[in-house]
């Protein structure tokens, strides 16, 4: 009975969240879905180029928001600590938003070079990023404030934020885009717009449940600032993490055509909703193990983790039962052209076994640091771009432009199989010293 009770709440924080989650990445997809329709390759290039900053912001909101939800749960049972730790995340995320305006403004177009971009693409994703750096404020709140609500049991009002901004996202788009012709800005401003609503129907279930105090700064809150920031360094870059593979994989296919860019374009767009709904898996799973792990009760933390390992399982091996009969076909729902679309169904299915391996590394990543173990979950989240990096510099010499596809699988499943052994270690390390019995005494 009480497993039947646990696996109920599980499924109750997790399908919000991967609800939550696959909206989150459905932005990208939406803004290369109107530019590119509307003005060809160069722009779902220039999107895919650019994003990667626009997923930074993002990803920095979701990391503090995540620290400070963390260390809200483990520690329920002290309202003071509870509170010091959310008000200093609120902390972070308002001076987080400030700062990352102005460090990305001056910054982007050396970054969009640095990314590959050239000529017409530079220009496209130069025009985005001026809007999608005015409006780093409203983008950190938006994702920060998602997971500190569903650490307070708000799981669904997270999930409607999410729908919510992504809603708005879409008309927005739409009107900026195809009705008005503001070509890269309107996406630009359609996705921050699609932040600020999410952030404000978090900001109402704050105001309706009386708990806007918990996450505003509080006296005793500036000592646990560091503490915010390194719990919640792990699921910064386990929601970066992609995109960092994303800046890695544009560069090396720039060295051979832009052809090769467009391609990879359509590939991460049909990707990141798959990884950001095994992403909502894990994260779902987060505060039932952060509570069990508060508790002393490691049994019941590791029962969330083999729910969380099955579901994401299923949610892979589902995702691609349904990409790959349809791989011909996906690249020209972003406009793509027909040569672009021919070479993605060529080269899309290692991309889609890759999904296994992240299914699973990604949930160890999670356990990890949803017990405060930061440090072995950073080990495998900055692990797999340090492995991606070195097969991107030795495989295409053998194989040309699919030496480039094949080094993303190959680099999940190098930190699935290092995720294994890290679990497998852990257990020994972390098992209570065995007693002796009272005969051997």
């Amino acid at each position: 009975m009480q497993h039947t009770s646990e696996r109920r709440e599980f499924l109750r924080f997790v399908i919000p969240s991967m609800l939550a989650f696959a909206l989150s990445g459905l932005y990208s997809i939406t803004d290369g879905f109107f530019v590119g329709n509307a003005l060809g390759d160069n722009a779902l290039a220039a999107v895919n180029i650019a994003y990667p900053m626009t997923a930074f912001i993002q990803a920095a909101g979701t990391g503090i928001g995540m620290g400070g939800a963390i260390l809200y749960s483990v520690n329920a049972a002290d309202a003071h600590k509870r509170r010091a730790f959310c008000g200093g995340a609120g902390l972070l995320l308002l001076l987080c938003g400030a700062l990352l305006t102005a460090v990305f403004l001056p910054c982007a177009p050396l970054l969009l070079r640095a990314f590959g971009a050239s000529g017409d693409i530079y220009a496209l994703g130069a025009e985005y990023m001026v809007w999608i750096s005015c409006g780093a404020l409203l983008q950190v709140l938006g994702t920060g404030l998602s997971p500190v609500i569903r650490n307070m049991g708000g799981a669904v009002c997270a999930m409607a934020a999410m729908i919510a901004g992504f809603a708005s996202n879409i008309v927005l788009d739409w009107l900026f885009i195809w009705v008005l012709g503001f070509g890269m800005a309107g996406a630009a401003a359609a996705t921050v717009c699609g932040q600020a609503v999410s952030f404000l129907v978090c900001l109402a279930y704050l105001l309706r449940r009386r708990l806007l105090r918990e996450v505003l700064p509080a006296k005793g809150c500036l000592k646990h600032l560091p503490r915010v920031l390194a719990v919640g360094l792990s699921p910064f870059g386990l929601t970066f993490s992609p995109n960092i593979a994303l800046i890695l994989v544009n560069r090396f296919a720039a060295n051979f055509s832009d052809f090769a860019v467009a391609c990879y374009a359509a590939v991460s767009y049909i990707s990141c909703v798959v990884l950001l709904l095994l992403q909502g898996v894990s994260d779902g799973s987060q505060p039932l193990i952060s509570r069990k792990f508060g508790e002393g009760d490691m049994a019941g933390a590791k029962r969330m983790r083999n729910y969380s390992f099955a579901a994401a399982g299923v949610t892979a091996a589902v995702s691609i039962a349904c990409l790959f009969p349809l791989r011909a076909h996906l690249a020209a729902l972003f406009g793509a052209s027909p040569a672009v679309a021919a070479e993605v169904a060529k080269i899309l299915p290692p991309f889609l076994l890759g999904y296994l391996f992240a299914a699973f590394s990604r949930n160890v990543i999670s356990y990890f640091y949803a017990m405060e173990k930061s440090l072995r979950a950073s080990l495998l989240i900055y692990g797999e771009p340090a492995v991606l990096l070195l097969g991107l510099f030795v495989l295409p010499r053998w194989l040309d432009v699919w030496g480039v596809w094949l080094a993303v699988p190959l680099s999940q499943a190098v930190v699935a199989l290092a995720a294994g052994v890290l679990l497998l270690w852990a257990k020994r390390k972390d098992a209570p010293p065995q007693q002796s019995s009272p005969a051997a005494a």
